[in-house]
């Protein structure tokens, strides 16, 4: 009697598979089903991944065993090694730790010293410039850190670009910005000046206001709003 061939990913047209469905549509267009499969990644010789993951669901009651499932019996399932435990124990234990956040964790800054020491252990050791911008919500609390770029700091190479099209992929209501000075002395140079005034005259333009901008030595810092530079 033949055999019948397992329907593998493959075998599906391409529109229909889960990795393909979840970036044409969206992660919350598939099945729990499609969304354990991507996690998995590939099935075993005789059954596809779709088909896997409906068998792990089915021994797990669904999400709400698999969620409290152990290491040990996740691999006890025929077709889990320990690469797809290990994958889906970091998956379950990643959307814990998301539905677990909330915004009283964020970091607030109030003043220049407060953002100096979210990053003054960070940035004074650096033996290069990085320009480090910190995106704040509506209550200065930080939404995002983002090194925009690392060399010595130039007017044309800090591209206003750079610094607000991460604004706006995070909806941040303001901006804070530093960088390091290696040689360990903070006292802002033409360039930290000019690179300061034009970004918070585009800031003004755009409606996102850049607090300062915090250059930062070994245990010094130079705020630029207190020297009056913005």
């Amino acid at each position: 009697m033949e055999t019948k061939k397992a329907l593998m990913i493959r075998d599906f047209p391409v529109d229909d598979r889960p990795r393909e469905r979840l970036i044409k549509t969206g992660p919350e267009s598939l099945s729990t089903q499609e969304i354990v499969a991507i996690l998995l990644r590939t099935g075993t010789k005789s059954e596809s991944v779709l088909q896997l993951a409906n068998r792990l669901l089915t021994k797990f009651d669904g999400l709400m065993w698999l969620k409290d499932a152990a290491f040990e019996e996740l691999i006890s399932v025929k077709g889990i090694g320990k690469a797809k435990a290990v994958q889906l124990v970091a998956a379950v234990e990643l959307g814990r730790r998301i539905s677990n956040l909330t915004y009283d964790d964020r970091y607030v800054i109030r003043s220049p010293e407060d953002g100096a020491n979210y990053v003054m252990n960070d940035m004074r050791f650096l033996t290069q410039e990085h320009f480090v911008a910190l995106y704040l919500n509506t209550k200065n609390q930080v939404i995002h850190r983002q090194t925009i770029f690392i060399g010595s700091l130039n007017a044309s190479i800090v591209h206003p670009r750079e610094v607000f099209r991460e604004a706006f992929r995070r909806a941040a209501a303001s901006i804070i910005c530093f960088h390091n000075h290696p040689s360990g002395d903070p006292t802002p140079s033409r360039e930290d000046i000019e690179v300061t005034r034009r970004l918070t005259e585009c800031g003004k333009m755009l409606g996102i206001e850049v607090l300062d901008h915090l250059i930062i030595g070994d245990k010094k810092y130079v705020s630029m709003k207190e020297k009056g530079y913005m």
